[in-house]
């Protein structure tokens, strides 16, 4: 090969690399939602949480809708954003309870991990 041809391949494929490098991974939101207390008396060995399947969830930035979800079976859900701040909250706010809207910083390259309580008011 000779010398101009080889600094040419080196450059591309050195361009290559760069271009690769600069390509931004995925960030967001990933959490769970689950429903809490789940019985009027919580006793010692059993769980007094549930997963919350099947809710809605919308994310908003200064008041507009950037997203909506439904959580999964397990009560997970995962919503791919760019980076700022965000408020999730509840698509629907259920008959009793409720749960707060939750402030979340979504940081390049990384997903904020949540936990989403809503508040079942069962006393």
């Amino acid at each position: 090969m000779r010398p101009a041809t080889a600094l040419v391949v080196v450059l591309l494929a050195a361009g290559v690399v760069v271009s690769l490098a600069g390509a931004a991974a995925p960030a967001g939101i990933r959490g769970t939602l689950v429903r809490s207390p789940t019985t009027p008396v919580c006793r010692e060995g059993q769980p007094c949480s549930a997963p919350a399947s099947g809710y809605a969830l919308l994310v908003t930035r200064r008041g507009r809708t950037i997203a909506r979800t439904t959580t999964a079976k397990d009560g997970t859900f995962r919503v791919v954003l760019a980076p700022g701040r965000y408020v999730v909250q509840l698509g629907r706010a259920p008959a009793i309870g409720g749960l707060p809207p939750r402030a979340v910083r979504v940081v390049r390259g990384r997903f904020t991990a949540v936990r989403l309580v809503i508040d079942t008011g069962i006393r």
